[in-house]
């Protein structure tokens, strides 16, 4: 039975700008019938754990913030329904799937492994149950980001999206960079795809002037919601941004660290950045 919500919006809580954040990855409520095999801890691992806190101070700049409640291994907000292992499945799918990597790796619309690639159930799952997951939390979650992406962009005649994530410190051995540290952001738009190339330098200056090393399409380029959004020839500009995990984090307990409150008033700036830079290329005086 779902008892929450599928997301959280919240509303801008000074005079809107056309900037839209959303973290789809950061839910933390675990529906009574997700019966995942490996313990919760490791589990947690998928979540984006504190990124929707992270940015909730956005909205006293004029920005509006969608989180998503659920979390992302029960059903994953940033793939595409027909993105989807078969195999998992007891009964055929309705519709033709077009499988991609991610599904591949087994981190598809429905994740099949855990971290570290521990099966994530005991069982297959019937078709019924996977399409009530998409009916009750991923749609309602994409119905309203779509909502207020659309609503602003009436409103404004441009709108500007950041899809809020954070990584591991280090690729892990399913990752496309095993082994290999990361950067202390990665900013992707699909190579060039999903935003005017102005806007992610913009975005990549305004994080290095700060002191973090900033990547831009490695590892992480952009999947499903900034491709869905991500449409620059009609000002609509999406961008993803990766937070590494080890800036605010003990990856293990996903408790914060020391460096929590230090991320969090960076990232104040950033959004406080991005929202003048929107007000300024849709002509708004501050």
């Amino acid at each position: 039975m779902k008892t929450v919500p599928a997301y959280i919006l919240h509303a801008a809580s000074a005079p809107e700008v056309p900037l839209v954040l959303d973290s789809p990855h950061s839910g933390e409520h675990y529906p009574d019938d997700f019966d995942h095999a490996p313990p919760r801890s490791l589990v947690r691992v998928a979540e984006d754990t504190h990124v929707g806190r992270l940015y909730r101070k956005a909205t006293a700049l004029g920005a509006t913030l969608i989180e998503a409640n659920f979390p992302r291994a029960y059903i994953d907000a940033n793939r595409s329904l027909d993105d989807l292992d078969p195999a998992m499945l007891e009964g055929a799918w309705p519709v033709p799937l077009a499988v991609s990597r991610k599904t591949r790796q087994g981190i598809g619309l429905v994740w099949r492994v855990a971290r570290g690639g521990a099966p994530m159930y005991h069982r297959k799952l019937t078709v019924d149950e996977v399409q009530r997951r998409i009916d009750d939390w991923y749609r309602p979650y994409h119905a309203a980001l779509d909502a207020e992406v659309d609503r602003l962009h009436g409103k404004f005649g441009a709108v500007w999206h950041i899809n809020c994530h954070s990584m591991p410190a280090v690729g892990d051995p399913n990752a496309d960079d095993p082994g290999r540290a990361r950067a202390d952001f990665v900013l992707g738009d699909r190579d060039g795809t999903t935003c005017a190339a102005e806007f992610t330098a913009f975005v990549a200056g305004t994080i290095r002037r700060m002191g973090y090393l900033a990547a831009i399409n490695d590892p992480y380029k952009g999947v499903e919601i900034v491709r869905r959004h991500g449409r620059p020839a009609q000002r609509r500009h999406s961008l993803q941004i990766e937070l590494n995990r080890c800036l605010y984090m003990d990856e293990e307990s996903l408790e914060p660290n020391a460096g929590y409150s230090q991320l969090e008033e960076n990232l104040q700036r950033l959004v406080a950045a991005v929202a003048d830079y929107a007000r300024h290329k849709t002509g708004q005086t501050t």
